[in-house]
C-alpha cells in the first residue's frame, strides 16, 4: 500500500490571531517594567509622600474641628 499511496505529511495550518492595541495593558505592562528596573524605591517614596500628605491634611482638619469645638464651649458656658 505504501507504494502506492505514500504517505504525505500535512503541510502546517496557518495560526493568525490579530494583535489589537490594549492601552490598559500597554501601562500595567510599563509600570511593571519600571518597578523591574530598581525603581521600587521611588514608587515607594511617591506613595509615602501622598500617604503622609493625606496624614497632614487630616490632622490639620482633626485641629481645627478641636480649636471649634473648644470656641464654642468657652462661648457657651
Amino acid at each position: 500500500m505504501s507504494v502506492l499511496f505514500p504517505k504525505v505529511p500535512k503541510p502546517r495550518e496557518w495560526d493568525y490571531r490579530p494583535i489589537y492595541y490594549d492601552k490598559e495593558k500597554e501601562a500595567r505592562k510599563e509600570k511593571l517594567a519600571r518597578l523591574h528596573h530598581g525603581s521600587f524605591r521611588e514608587e515607594h517614596e511617591k506613595h509615602m509622600s501622598s500617604v503622609q500628605k493625606k496624614h497632614s491634611s487630616r490632622l490639620a482638619f482633626w485641629v481645627a474641628l478641636l480649636l471649634l469645638l473648644l470656641f464654642a464651649f468657652w462661648y457657651v458656658v
